[in-house]
């Protein structure tokens, strides 16, 4: 029989933890993870959702499923990844090791290699759409889409950029890794500290803007408008849930990498409140921004993704007093969250490559970044479908694997001790049940549903 995982302080014979960077402050730690939350899922997606599935209607499933989520799927991969000081590899492997036995360690090892890919692909195709965002923003400030007014114009400026966008993919790219490469708290923590208050900022100066156009109220009667038997309709749940899990990034790499560059002193349940409290606001501003938006315009939210972002609302902005100001506003808020983003993505394999090789962070930088631009020019043409298999079956997998690594073979003396790392008042007994049977079978539900309605989030 399987014996019971013990009570450790955590991957102590990982002798690279004292080398190892880390979050200089709490506040910083929390910004970085508010920063790889905050994506294209708040602002292309939420809203449409929200204009799909009976406005206010939809918010009150989507709440249940954020604090199911948050107080289970992204405490878990934060003190998984603390209690190991290591990204998914070593994590997994960690976890074999006290199950199982050292002999077995190398097999959790391969096995934490999948949501390392995972993630990497996923920053792959995040890479293009970055790069497009890129275009958006500097055609905004250059006054490079003024005079241009239809959606048809629109359309033919994005039908070029999708078709080859390279300059500015690489762009992105160097961006990205010129962040990353400064590590943790000189990098990752400095650029989230600056990114993510300008984006709330911003975001909010747009939805004021909203709020003074003529009517624009029809878009908030909508919004917060709460129909009781719109909750009888399953998809209404199904939708709402898929929209949490993407929104909130449990994958079983970002948020654990981030997490093993936390210190034992960090309130990890606290923490949690706070990403997900501001990854919430960040999707109901963005609703708050795009669909009072369009009701002033006469017009509803019938469609989401690029098409949404880089025609539909130019072209309605175009429309708009200080329209050209307004786009500006949008598409440099929209880049420092499609960022925030990207570099949470990079991250799990750029770390996975330095604790594996011991590779200096610059060397690993320079090899996860050749894959990257590489691979995500070849499929500049194709980022779609391979965005909808990393968020189908990537995503929800590996954040399956963490859950069943962490609160399944670990245990509960273990979890509960990592848990209550850093916290005065003890965390409810009720956490572990709730992570190892109902966040375990979500994840397990969002990947069969993803799977049958070709996705979910």
């Amino acid at each position: 029989m399987a014996k019971q995982a013990p009570v450790t302080e955590g991957l102590t014979h990982n002798d690279t933890h004292a080398k190892r960077d880390s979050f200089r402050s709490r506040r910083g730690f929390i910004l970085a993870c508010i920063g790889s939350a905050v994506g294209m899922g708040n602002i292309w997606l939420f809203p449409t959702r929200v204009s799909a599935y009976g406005g206010g209607t939809f918010l009150v499933p989507y709440l249940i499923f954020v604090v199911l989520i948050a107080s289970t799927g992204v405490m878990g991969e934060m003190a998984f990844g603390r209690a190991t000081h290591s990204g998914p590899a070593g994590a997994f492997g960690f976890a074999i090791r006290e199950r199982f036995g050292a002999a077995r360690e190398k097999y959790g090892r391969a096995l934490g290699l999948f949501p390392v890919i995972s993630s990497l692909a996923m920053a792959i195709g995040y890479t293009v759409v970055v790069g497009w965002i890129l275009f958006y923003a500097v055609q905004s400030i250059t006054g490079g889409m003024v005079g241009m007014q239809s959606a048809q114009e629109f359309g033919g400026l994005f039908e070029g950029v999708a078709a080859d966008n390279t300059l500015w993919q690489v762009a992105a790219l160097i961006i990205a890794f010129g962040i990353v490469s400064f590590g943790i708290g000189r990098g990752i923590e400095s650029a989230n500290k600056v990114m993510m208050p300008l984006f709330f900022l911003l975001f909010v100066v747009l939805a004021v803007y909203a709020a003074m156009q003529p009517g624009s109220s029809a878009g908030y009667a909508y919004l917060f408008t709460l129909d009781p038997a719109g909750l009888a309709d399953p998809m209404v749940w199904v939708f709402a849930l898929g929209q949490a899990f993407f929104s909130l990034s449990v994958a079983g790499s970002g948020t654990l990498i981030y997490g093993s560059y936390l210190s034992d002193k960090e309130d990890i349940p606290n923490s949690a409140k706070y990403v997900a409290i501001f990854d919430t606001l960040a999707a109901i501003l963005a609703s708050l921004v795009i669909i009072p938006a369009m009701a002033s315009a006469g017009q509803t939210l019938s469609s989401g993704g690029p098409g949404l972002l880089f025609i539909y609302l130019p072209t309605l902005f175009a429309g708009m007093p200080m329209g050209n100001v307004v786009m500006v506003i949008f598409f440099v808020a929209v880049l420092f969250g499609g960022l925030s983003s990207l570099i949470n993505l990079y991250e799990a394999p750029i770390a996975t490559l330095q604790e594996r090789f011991k590779l200096k962070r610059t060397m690993a930088c320079l090899i996860i970044g050749i894959i990257g631009l590489v691979v995500s020019l070849v499929i500049q043409q194709i980022v779609s479908p391979w965005m909808d298999v990393c968020s189908v079956y990537l995503c929800p997998i590996g954040a399956a694997m963490a859950g069943i690594m962490f609160f399944w073979l670990l245990g509960g003396d273990f979890v509960k001790s990592q848990m209550n790392k850093g916290r005065k008042k003890l965390l409810s007994p009720l956490f572990f049940s709730l992570g190892k049977y109902v966040y375990c079978f979500v994840t397990l539900f969002v990947l069969i549903a993803g799977s049958i309605l070709g996705g979910i989030g």
